[in-house]
């Protein structure tokens, strides 16, 4: 028997079930998950990575009973890995063992033409659901029970998946030329994430709730460090969140994001840190700076993240991560730009770049003559 979602009668329902798989939630978005429970309308959520988005729809289809299926977006990615595929090799399989069978069909056929329609008649035989190689989202579409379908990092594809998938975000249902209109036996929920790497259509997002997940508060970030059960002493953990946020307020290339900060507290429990020292900081910074400039730049500043009444805020050279006090005090809005739409370069995730190398110089018509004239005397 299926769960009933009409149990999580209440925002404040949603928001305990979640806690109960270690989710922690605010009331926002707690409120938009169980609009998006009530509405059956996709859930778009775009913000930075590492905020705990992929996570939600996990801790959705745990509160929930619904199995996940989920589709990972990349660069260059065509429907035929996010809908479906025609499994050609079986349709020949089949068609040789049922080959003395076709032919008792045509057997008594009086020209080509009748043959050929007898044939086709067929079709219907060899084009069907059981010639199909379902990927996640006919996977979702076909599914005899309730799913949770996940369309992570949707910003990483190209945009012609977009349009592949508004069908299916605004009727759940799927259209295959060959076989026609396959709707959902059970309307998933559907969530969406984006890293707001690039713009995405409006007619995706008018399909969609949306929600733009931010890093916690603090208080927020050390309650989901205690439910992580990370072995941290409570009160160093408060601390140690103190200097992540502090961190993200530095203009690093990557801000730490919060299973990094639990991945943090974790290599320091393990440790068996009793206080949280600069020296033992600065070996185990690694686990959240990614970046050997952000790491040169979280040192600088560590001292002052520590004891802001002892150490000033640090002033670094011009061409450094940090330029002056304005860059350390003002880092939310630095991280505010850097969250901007289409901040990255079209060869971010390694496509081609689009400066294209210069063209060769042409090539004048005696150069051509001596060229081939050469190439004649070679032989």
């Amino acid at each position: 028997m299926s769960f009933d979602e009409s149990a999580l009668a209440t925002v404040d329902e949603v928001t305990t079930a979640l806690e109960s798989t270690g989710y922690i939630a605010d009331k926002q978005l707690s409120t938009t998950l169980f609009l998006l429970m009530r509405l059956g309308k996709p859930l778009l959520i775009e913000g930075p990575a590492g905020v705990g988005k992929t996570e939600l729809a996990k801790s959705l289809a745990s509160i929930t009973e619904r199995r996940l299926v989920r589709l990972q977006c990349y660069e260059g990615q065509d429907e035929t890995k996010a809908l479906y595929e025609w499994d050609y090799g079986k349709q020949l399989l089949y068609t040789q063992i049922l080959r003395d069978k076709i032919g008792e069909i045509i057997a008594d056929a009086e020209d080509l033409e009748s043959a050929v329609d007898r044939i086709s008649a067929q079709d219907s035989v060899f084009f069907s659901t059981r010639f199909l190689s379902s990927r996640p989202i006919l996977e979702a579409v076909q599914s005899d029970d309730p799913v949770v379908l996940l369309i992570d990092e949707v910003d990483r594809a190209d945009e012609a998946l977009e349009a592949v998938l508004l069908e299916m975000l605004g009727e759940y249902q799927i259209s295959i030329p060959e076989i026609g209109t396959l709707r959902a036996k059970h309307p998933p929920l559907v969530i969406l994430t984006s890293n707001n790497t690039r713009d995405l259509a409006e007619a995706l997002k008018r399909r969609c709730l949306h929600l733009f997940a931010d890093y916690p508060t603090a208080d927020r970030e050390l309650e989901i460090l205690r439910t992580k059960e990370t072995g941290l002493d409570d009160a160093l953990a408060e601390q140690l969140v103190g200097i992540v946020r502090g961190l993200r307020n530095l203009d690093l290339r990557k801000a730490p994001s919060i299973s990094e900060t639990v991945d943090w507290a974790r290599t320091l429990a393990v440790l068996g840190a009793s206080a949280l020292t600069e020296d033992l900081l600065h070996e185990t910074m690694s686990v959240v700076v990614k970046y050997e400039k952000d790491l040169k730049a979280a040192r600088t500043a560590l001292p002052h993240l520590l004891n802001p009444d002892v150490h000033p805020v640090p002033r670094t050279a011009p061409d450094d991560s940090l330029t002056d006090i304005a860059d350390f005090e003002d880092g939310r809005n630095i991280r505010a730009l850097k969250d901007q739409p289409g901040r990255f370069t079209h060869g971010y995730y390694g496509t081609p770049s689009a400066v294209k190398a210069p063209l060769p110089a042409s090539v004048s018509s005696s150069q051509g003559s001596r060229s081939f004239a050469r190439h004649r005397g070679s032989k």
